[in-house]
Order: C-alpha cells, then sequence, then structure tokens
C-alpha cells in the first residue's frame, strides 16, 4: 500500500511509476478520495469538539443561574448526538473508500527494474552448471514419472485435476527434497524454522497483498479462512501490527509447508505433469529489514535461493524481471529459472522479491529506530528456498536415465536411507 502523503506531494511523479508497469492513472482519483476523506474527517472533529465544549459551558451557565443559556446548550448538545453518528458513518466510508482504491494500486518498480511489456523483455543475469549431454532423447516428466510412483490418474480420482498422488520412493525423494532445503536453509543460510498455519484469516491475506486482487486464486473455507497461497503470508503476517526493536532486526524466517492454489489465473497452463498444482510443498523464506538494508538483503536470500540448486547440482539461469511481468506487491524480482532437458527449456523454480515498505503499511508492521521515540514501516522480501514438486521434476528430468531409472543426487543420499536410484515398477 502507499503513502497517501507521498501521492499527494508529487502525483505526476506516482503516475509516471505506474505508467512503467502499464497501469492506468491514479493520483487524481485517490488524491480526490483523500480530500473527501479528510473533509469528512474535519467535519467529525469540528462536532464532537463542539459537543465537548458545549457540555463544559452548561455547567458554567448553570452555576451562574442562566438557566435559558443552559438550556439552549442542552438542546444544541442534543443535536449534535443525533447528527454524530451520521458523521462518523461518513468519515468510516470515505477513510475506507480511499483504503480500497489504494489496496488495488500495485507497487511501483525500483529504478532499476526495465520497463517492459511482458516477460519476453526479462533480463538474464546470470547462467550456472553445465546442461546434461545425453546419449538418448531425454524425456519430460510426466512420461517417466508414472512408472516410478508418480500417480496422476489416482490424484484426480481423489481430488480432481492438478492432484497427484506419490507412491514409494518417488514419494520419499519428495520428501528429501523438502528436508534437504530446510536443513540447507536454517543449518548454512541462517534462517529460523517455523511450522506456520496453513489456514490465516483476512487479514493476514490482505497485508500481504493477497486480497482483494487475486482472491480468485485462493482456496477459502466455509467458516471464513484461507488456505495459503504460500507460506509467506503466514511468516511476513506474523509481525503483522507490532513495532520491532531495531535489535530484532534482520529477522529471516523460513517454513516448509503445504501452499494451495485454486490456479483461477492460469487456466490452460502447465495441465500436464507436476509443475502446476493446487496442493503442493515449498519451502519459504522471509526476511524482514531496515529500509537501508533490504537490497542487500534482496541479494542474500537470492543465494540462499540459489544454493540449492547449486548442491543439487541441477542447471539454472537467473532473471531480472521487467515491469510488465513483476507481481503485483514486487518494487524488484529476481526469478531462478531451471533447466529441464525434457521440455528444452528453462522453467521457473524460484521468484525472489523486495516489496519495500508496501506489505508493512497494508499490516502496519514497524519497527522503532534506536534511541529514536518516531517509529518507521520495515521492509519485507520473500523468496522459495525451493518449490519442491518442481524441484523433484527437474531431478527426474536431469537425472534421467535411458532405462527409465532416475539417480538420487548425491545431496540428498543422507535422507533416502540407502536409496541411490529411482527404478521403474511395472
Amino acid at each position: 500500500m502507499h503513502d497517501i502523503r507521498l501521492i499527494r506531494d508529487d502525483p505526476e511523479g506516482f503516475d509516471a511509476a505506474l505508467a512503467r508497469r502499464g497501469a492506468e492513472p491514479m493520483a487524481a482519483r485517490l488524491i480526490e478520495a483523500d480530500e473527501v476523506r479528510r473533509a469528512a474527517a474535519t467535519r467529525l472533529q469540528e462536532s464532537q469538539s463542539r459537543r465537548n465544549e458545549a457540555s463544559k459551558l452548561i455547567g458554567q451557565a448553570m452555576g451562574k443561574g442562566d438557566t435559558e443559556t443552559a438550556e439552549a446548550l442542552k438542546a444544541e448538545v442534543a443535536e449534535l448526538k443525533e447528527t454524530l453518528p451520521a458523521l462518523e458513518d461518513t468519515a468510516r466510508n470515505a477513510d475506507q473508500q480511499l483504503k480500497d482504491l489504494l489496496a488495488v494500486v500495485p507497487n511501483l518498480p525500483a529504478a532499476d527494474v526495465p520497463d517492459r511489456a511482458d516477460e519476453d523483455g526479462n533480463v538474464e543475469v546470470s547462467t550456472w552448471g553445465e546442461k546434461r549431454a545425453f546419449d538418448f532423447e531425454p524425456k519430460e516428466h510426466a512420461d517417466i514419472a508414472p512408472a516410478l510412483g508418480m500417480d496422476f490418474e489416482t490424484g484426480a480420482k481423489l481430488s480432481g485435476a492438478r492432484f497427484t498422488f506419490l507412491r514409494g520412493d518417488i514419494a520419499r525423494l519428495h520428501r528429501a527434497l523438502g528436508q534437504f532445503m530446510i536443513d540447507r536453509q536454517t543449518r548454512d543460510n541462517g534462517y529460523t524454522e517455523c511450522n506456520p498455519p496453513v489456514l490465516v484469516r483476512d487479514e493476514a491475506m490482505y497485508g500481504t497483498d493477497k486480497l482483494p486482487k487475486f482472491a480468485e486464486d485462493s482456496f477459502r473455507t466455509t467458516d471464513d479462512r484461507w488456505l495459503i497461497p504460500t507460506s509467506e503470508v503466514s511468516l511476513t503476517a506474523s509481525v503483522m501490527g507490532e513495532i520491532l526493536d531495531e535489535s530484532a532486526l534482520p529477522m529471516r524466517l523460513t517454513g516448509l509447508t503445504l501452499c494451495f492454489r485454486s490456479e483461477a489465473g492460469a487456466a490452460g497452463k502447465d495441465t500436464r505433469g507436476f509443475i502446476r498444482q493446487h496442493q503442493f510443498e515449498k519451502c519459504e523464506l522471509v526476511s524482514i529489514v531496515k529500509p537501508e538494508d533490504s537490497e542487500a538483503e534482496h541479494q542474500r536470500m537470492l543465494e540462499a535461493a540459489q544454493s540449492i540448486l547449486e548442491a543439487l547440482e541441477l542447471p539454472y539461469r537467473t532473471v531480472l524481471l521487467c515491469t510488465g511481468d513483476m507481481g503485483f506487491g514486487a518494487r524488484k524480482t529476481f526469478d531462478l529459472e531451471v533447466w529441464l532437458p525434457g521440455q528444452g527449456a528453462y522453467r521457473e523454480i524460484s521468484s525472489c522479491s523486495n516489496t519495500g515498505d508496501f506489505q508493512a503499511r497494508r499490516m502496519n508492521a514497524r519497527y522503532r529506530p534506536e534511541g529514536e521515540k518516531k517509529t518507521e514501516f520495515v521492509h519485507t522480501l520473500n523468496g522459495s528456498g525451493l518449490a519442491v514438486g518442481r524441484t523433484l521434476v527437474a531431478v527426474i528430468e536431469n537425472y534421467q536415465q535411458a532405462d527409465g531409472s532416475v539417480v538420487v543426487p548425491e545431496a540428498l543420499a543422507p535422507y533416502m536411507g540407502g536409496v541411490t536410484k529411482l527404478e521403474p515398477v511395472s
């Protein structure tokens, strides 16, 4: 969410930044709504002040025996009491209308984000690893994995499309990947492990910019809770409404959780295979930092995600997203795209985003600099370290053998109980 004061101070600059994202100008509408809000708040405050003042004057008039003045003041107070509820409603509604407008305005891009219309304008920053040279035609995971225990039919029978049932060693490999990720992020990269709820209230979803814009992409329960689309929601919102001590920052949190997405905005994409599921696991990375530290923290988070791919020896590239492909709440995003030889393409496996104070303003998360009375909004960052299912897909495709088996990466050996290769079963 944006600071309306900054918009009032530089409406042209605000609209120019929105235009970089292809968004329509909003400054005039927001300023108009703010003027209505401030006028309503002023009328309410004036009426409340007059009521309080008149109430005091009644006692003074009575003390002087001025009954006529006292009665007139009583009548005025009675009238003010009748009109105040309507003024309160007007002020409340005007405040909510401004918040509703601000809630659907995307974050402004950082200065070094490239201005392009869509994903074709993303910029490759670096590549890592050597693509394996196969002496046979590599297959896509959806053609290999069913013989290894990845059961699409049973998943669909139980739950419908985009659900999968894993059996045997491939289920163990999936679990091993998640455990390896959470261990690496806590042991080597300094994140604190968390086990957060996967059901959250509206406030948590709103504070992390998932509501109202992305309501259709999430699942809601009958008691009005939301299944988290990512544990970014739970981890980031854990500081919602808090004033943190400066000494508590930076705060680095990670969690390995189930995630749920309705994929309403991705109809027809990746319907085959295990890449885009309604239910999946992800090792999430969240950082809560002082504003001056957020750029360096962004790079640190990116390296923490990269370290998983490098430990698994999976070739990948790092991409800086352009303004037209960046997420709603991000001011700058790096994607990690892993090489899938079966598809002959790089596919996204992690997004690491700096949201600045955009989420912090929505959830009122602040910190108090040491020795200061005034508080400041924190900066929040989030990233995948990594998406477990997509990493499983990458392992299957990169470590596949001509006979349909899949070699287990060496880094996962401690988690596999002696299993070094997934063998096809009839």
